[in-house]
């Protein structure tokens, strides 16, 4: 069961916290003017700790316009363009309005949820949507007691159970990127993965290693590489992997900005590609198109992924149960030009 379905508070349990009777709870609620202002505030101060919403809120709720907020950490990705495009392409059918905001990475996690639950409900939002984003059961529950349903795609860590997220099939995804890969010819295969923490980016390391495994290549633990998920971490990844004596023939990097990152310093040591280094990449974007050469990736449905998240939360404001709170969507490996077989000297 989603957690935005759990229990209510009641007005008695709102008094016994503020240490007042269910009366004047009431009349807080109601814009009586007849309590003390600490009482009052003490009563306040219960009704947003428990998140108690009002029928006034209830009904400012139902009758409001939709509203979702969205939340990504940052719009400077075709990724998060991608995405967005799914969200407000779902949003316009649903005759939904989406509010966008950008929040620091990392940034998140010391946020005051519950003023900004608080906040949400009582302007009657719908629900909210975080993108590639770290959180926690504490924030998660937040919402769940103002009733406020959350959905949370690619989230960087494992989502509490109860709550909602969507993805795509990551460990397969690495999967057959390793496989496309070993099925050229190449045995030196490494790869330039994202933060250590973020369960994409375990997810593909550990289809890329089953992949390896099963046709008994040896990995040797400096051809894994861990960064961040932008064009910077493939360059440091690359000149890490590049200058080992026994570099590898092929590189399976976790995203495609990634990708270009170890393109780019490729390029600077006069490496060609996929003459001396084949390249694979994961997200399918369209910065595959416009490299050179054109990206091999492995292509998430991105835009799909946002639709999802917009009708699953809409589902979740509505009451409605889901069929699963974890989606994911399946991947495809698409072959370009940045893929082949090894050359002769690098067996």
């Amino acid at each position: 069961m989603n957690r935005v379905h759990a229990e209510k508070p009641t007005l008695a349990q709102v008094a016994e916290l503020a240490g007042v009777s269910v009366p004047t709870v009431s009349k807080v609620i109601y814009g009586r003017d007849d309590v003390a202002g600490p009482t009052r505030e003490r009563v306040q101060a219960a009704l947003g700790r428990l998140g108690y919403e009002s029928p006034v809120q209830r009904r400012l709720r139902s009758s409001a316009p939709g509203l979702v907020d969205l939340v990504f950490d940052g719009l400077n990705t075709s990724y998060s363009l991608a995405v967005l495009t799914g969200i407000t392409s779902a949003a316009s059918t649903e005759n939904v309005e989406v509010v966008l905001s950008t929040v620091t990475p990392g940034k998140l996690k010391s946020t005051d949820h519950r003023q900004w639950s608080s906040r949400m409900a009582d302007s009657g939002r719908r629900g909210l949507i975080l993108v590639t984003s770290e959180v926690t059961t504490g924030q998660l529950d937040a919402f769940a007691r103002r009733n406020i349903p959350v959905v949370v795609i690619d989230p960087l860590n494992p989502p509490p159970s109860g709550f909602v997220s969507i993805g795509a099939t990551n460990w397969a995804g690495g999967k057959a990127a390793a496989e496309h890969l070993i099925e050229l010819g190449h045995r030196r295969i490494a790869y330039v993965g994202g933060p250590d923490a973020a369960e994409c980016s375990v997810a593909r390391l550990h289809g890329y290693l089953a992949a390896l495994r099963a046709h008994g290549v040896d990995v040797p633990d400096e051809y894994i590489v861990s960064g961040t998920f932008n064009r910077e971490s493939g360059v440091s990844g690359a000149a890490q992997l590049l200058s080992l004596p026994e570099p590898p023939t092929a590189i399976f990097a976790a995203s495609d900005l990634t990708a270009l990152g170890v393109l780019d310093e490729a390029r600077r040591r006069g490496i060609r590609v996929p003459e001396d280094l084949s390249l694979v990449g994961f997200d399918g974007t369209d910065l595959t198109e416009q490299s050179v050469p054109r990206l091999t990736s492995v292509s998430q449905p991105l835009q799909e992924m946002g639709r999802s998240a917009l009708r699953s939360v809409l589902r979740l404001a509505n009451g409605e149960e889901l069929e699963s709170s974890h989606v994911e969507l399946a991947t495809s490996l698409v072959v370009r030009d940045s893929t082949a077989p090894p050359a002769r000297s690098n067996p």
